[in-house]
């Protein structure tokens, strides 16, 4: 019976993660008024045994919403440029899977803050060209 318990431990422990890694503004792009902060990845894994899900269901919700955007706020980002991610669908032949298989989510960008844009130096000049 322990050995279940441990190994039922261990699977809920490892069924999703959040990995991220520093980015240096420098070196990567991001568009105007943006500055790269980190890459972040997030995946979700699903055992099933006669359909049912071990530990929890698979979503994207919980893999953008609760885990990737969570740890960019974490790390002090207001947006995720770039957002891609995908899901194992669960209808059509991908039902079988669930007899005994699994199921995964998965979502990646980058997190960016937000910075304001140069001082307009020329804004008291309006849009006339200037007088010779």
């Amino acid at each position: 019976m322990r050995t279940i318990s441990g190994v039922a431990a261990v699977t809920c422990a490892a069924c999703a993660s959040v990995s991220t890694v520093r980015l240096q503004p420098d070196n990567v792009e991001v568009g105007p008024g943006l500055r790269p902060i980190a890459a972040i990845q997030a995946d979700v894994i699903s055992a099933y045994v006669a359909f049912v899900p071990l530990p929890g269901d698979v979503d994207l919700d919980r893999a953008v919403n609760r885990m990737l955007i969570v740890a960019a706020k974490t790390m002090g980002a207001d947006k995720i440029v770039g957002l891609r991610f995908e899901v194992t669908p669960e209808h059509g032949v991908y039902v079988l899977r669930k007899a005994l298989g699994w199921r995964s989510a998965s979502a990646w960008g980058i997190a960016v803050q937000v910075v304001a844009p140069p001082p307009d130096t020329k804004a008291n000049e309006g849009p006339e060209p200037a007088a010779h």
